[in-house]
């Protein structure tokens, strides 16, 4: 099963580039995105679930606290922390629910996320919805970042939005069909698009 390391990022953003002249005018612009992979498994999901619906830098600073309470941040350790602890490093009275739902299904067996690696897109997709707390956002984050996979498109993502919306000049914030519609020329690489995307974004806007 491929996934995106370092040298099929490049690969995947120079065959977008040949099909698309407003991607390959981000990559003339800002350059090869980075690959902006993150380790798999509970740490990264209980990361993804803190950046649901606040900005990137108050979900780090959150989870940079939860690190400094508990390293190495194990469901055990997650389900060791009461409710004070856990509002106190940022987590809303729901992103707690959601946390102890996920570090407990991993406990019990209910969830293997290592098998998450062998699966395919759309298995590995369908587990992470059956917990409580993981939309699709989160689920196709997951995918993106943390397995890797080339083609996964969370349409739901607001700087993707943003993003689309700018490079594509359009007139309005394209809905979720249409940002489909538009992606699709650009499978099997629409994960790399989305770094591409992503990264006209945030270097637009000093972020990186």
């Amino acid at each position: 099963m491929l996934t995106l390391t370092d040298e099929t990022l490049l690969h995947g953003v120079s065959q977008l580039a040949e099909r698309d002249p407003d991607l390959a005018r981000i990559l003339a612009t800002w350059g090869p995105p980075p690959l902006w992979a993150r380790e798999p498994g509970f740490p990264t999901l209980i990361h993804i679930i803190l950046e649901q619906q606040v900005s990137l830098a108050s979900a780090k600073a959150a989870f940079n606290r939860l690190l400094a309470l508990a390293t190495p941040l194990t469901p055990e350790a997650f389900l060791a922390l009461d409710d004070s602890t856990l509002k106190m490093v940022g987590f809303s009275r729901q992103k707690m629910l959601y946390g102890r739902h996920l570090a407990q299904a991993i406990v019990s067996g209910e969830l293997d996320l290592a098998a998450l690696t062998e699966a395919d897109d759309e298995t590995a997709r369908t587990t992470l919805l059956k917990r409580k707390g993981i939309g699709l956002w989160t689920a196709d984050i997951y995918l993106l970042m943390a397995l890797r996979r080339p083609d996964i498109w969370p349409v739901g993502d607001l700087g993707l939005v943003v993003a689309m919306q700018e490079v594509k000049q359009l007139a309005t914030r394209p809905r979720a069909e249409e940002m489909e519609a538009l992606a699709h020329s650009w499978r099997p690489w629409r994960a790399v698009a989305a770094r591409l995307l992503w990264h006209h974004y945030l270097s637009k806007r000093g972020l990186v």
